[in-house]
């Protein structure tokens, strides 16, 4: 459970950041590059949605999990579910995509908005092509800087539904 002056620390990093009215500038080139070739926070966290995407498309889920926080208060939300634990993050891909059926992964739309200099919420879509079969939605992230390393602490991610 998480203790109460960290619920209130992301409560006001989000609000901060959610009603802030000028963007970041850092983060603001993560929106028309998606190439970690910027300078700054915005690149780092570019980076490891780089990495991330890497190790999918070599089918390796275990390096793809080192991008989230190692820790039971770590949440994914997905399909009307919220999952809570990196452990219950990594059996979630392994069973809806053994190695197999991962496909193809990319990014885009990347946006980033740096709510501190340690938090950032980081907006996009993604796109996977799998053998005959294409998947495609958003997610947002909630990043935090630990040790000197950019780790995703809440993932939701979406499935587009195509409307008949």
């Amino acid at each position: 459970m998480f203790s109460f002056q960290l619920r209130l620390y992301c409560f006001l990093v989000l609000c901060w950041g959610l009603f802030a009215l000028e963007p970041n500038p850092v983060c603001a080139q993560a929106q028309t590059k998606q190439t970690p070739a910027d300078t700054g926070e915005a690149a780092e966290i570019v980076k490891v949605l780089e990495l991330q995407r890497a190790a999918w498309n070599r089918g390796d889920i275990l390096e793809f999990m080192e991008t989230y926080w190692k820790d039971d208060r770590l949440t994914f939300s997905g399909g009307g579910q919220t999952m809570r634990g990196w452990q219950a993050t990594l059996e979630r891909y392994q069973k809806s995509y053994p190695r197999e059926k991962m496909g193809q992964l990319r990014f885009d739309e990347i946006e980033c908005e740096l709510l501190a200099p340690d938090a950032a919420l980081v907006l996009g879509n993604w796109h996977l092509d799998l053998k005959g079969e294409r998947k495609d939605g958003n997610f947002s992230l909630v990043m935090k800087k630990n040790a000197g390393r950019w780790l995703i602490i809440h993932d939701h991610s979406s499935t587009l539904v195509e409307k008949p």
